[in-house]
């Protein structure tokens, strides 16, 4: 099966090596040697002020929202996974849905006014697919009204914004670093903070509060990753420009040899370095997207409707209509992109889809 995407595994060697020194420190977790280094490999090559590794990608939205919510309402995106919402909800926060850009797909940073009501605390964005939204426009709207800013961050691994990394925008980024990520440490994530203050804030929330053994800053949970997660991402960090650059080919050879008459590709904001995260195309209507999965499965091909549903419509919140959140979720597919895909897998896909009248 070609499926949709494909964990990395490092080299066993490699990933041994770093076991080795967790056993010879007799220590698994509570920010051990490995957590730290990792942290601090993971600064340098990213560019950002402050990194904090968490045991997965949605504890550190929990956190922000804590932290940020204040119990208010939170503008947000319908088109994302549904952690994006479900943190919200989880949090005592109301998610109040503004529509998405058609073209890239990202939170319609020109509806934001018009959902801003005195109880709204934060917007939550999600760069989709790595695509940045519009970081700065959204910026400006938060100063103006006194809003923070939370950037669900999950596929911007690596994507720099006008010469920076898109972690340094917002007041919290927060990542997944997932077994099904671009860079991962099997489960785990991480958060983003330019503040001192607050980046302080999320480390004791993310430790149960503690300040010292015995003394506490504040309300706190379990959100720390273990020494085996980092030993994990030490052995994956290393290759990431590899991959990266494997994944890039993939996308080089879809961008040449699909037949775009048959289906449209994410537009990408001008000003970014894409991370080559995700490949979804968008066909013209559900019916023909279900027909391409159909015949993508009867020939061992294993893509994904990603995002699907509209976030509106879970069961969970009360929503307007998002009509093109909605539109484009019905319609999207994210074809197969991992870092070892070879042509002949390639070719089976496109074939698929060129195929298709």
């Amino acid at each position: 099966m070609i499926n949709v995407t494909k964990t990395y595994f490092p080299p066993l060697e490699e990933y041994v090596k770093q076991l080795e020194r967790i056993w010879r420190n007799e220590w698994l977790t509570n920010r051990g040697e490995l957590a730290i280094e990792l942290e601090g490999k993971l600064k340098d090559f990213l560019g950002v002020q402050n990194v904090l590794l968490m045991n997965n990608g949605t504890i550190p939205m929990q956190i922000a929202l804590k932290v940020l919510g204040e119990g208010g309402e939170i503008i947000t995106t319908p088109f994302s996974y549904v952690a994006t919402t479900s943190a919200i909800v989880w949090e005592n926060c109301k998610p109040v849905f503004v529509d998405i850009h058609p073209e890239y797909f990202t939170i319609d940073e020109r509806k934001i006014e018009a959902a801003i009501t005195e109880r709204t605390t934060c917007i939550l964005a999600t760069h989709v697919f790595g695509n940045p939204c519009a970081v700065e426009e959204i910026e400006l709207i938060a100063r103006k009204y006194g809003l923070k800013v939370i950037y669900d961050a999950a596929h911007a691994f690596g994507v720099n914004y006008k010469g920076k990394s898109l972690f340094s925008y917002g007041d919290v980024s927060t990542c997944s670093f997932h077994a099904t990520k671009l860079f991962h440490t099997g489960e785990g994530g991480a958060v983003f903070c330019n503040d001192h203050k607050l980046n302080h804030q999320l480390f004791y929330s993310h430790n149960f509060g503690h300040n010292g053994p015995t003394a506490f800053h504040g309300l706190g949970i379990n959100g720390k990753i273990s020494e085996l997660q980092a030993a994990m991402g030490l052995s994956v960090l290393p290759h990431i420009d590899e991959i990266m650059k494997n994944r890039r080919n993939c996308v080089e050879y879809y961008n040449r040899h699909i037949n775009f008459s048959i289906c449209d590709k994410i537009k990408i904001r001008e000003g970014s370095s894409w991370n080559y995260s995700y490949y979804p195309v968008l066909f013209s209507s559900e019916a023909t997207l279900i027909k391409i999965i159909e015949k993508m499965n009867d020939n061992g091909i294993n893509p994904r409707r990603y995002f699907y549903p509209s976030l509106n419509n879970l069961n969970y919140v009360n929503s307007l209509k998002m009509p093109v959140s909605e539109d484009i979720s019905s319609r999207i597919l994210c074809l197969p992109l991992s870092h070892d895909l070879d042509y002949k897998d390639l070719q089976k896909v496109v074939k698929v889809i060129n195929s298709h009248e």
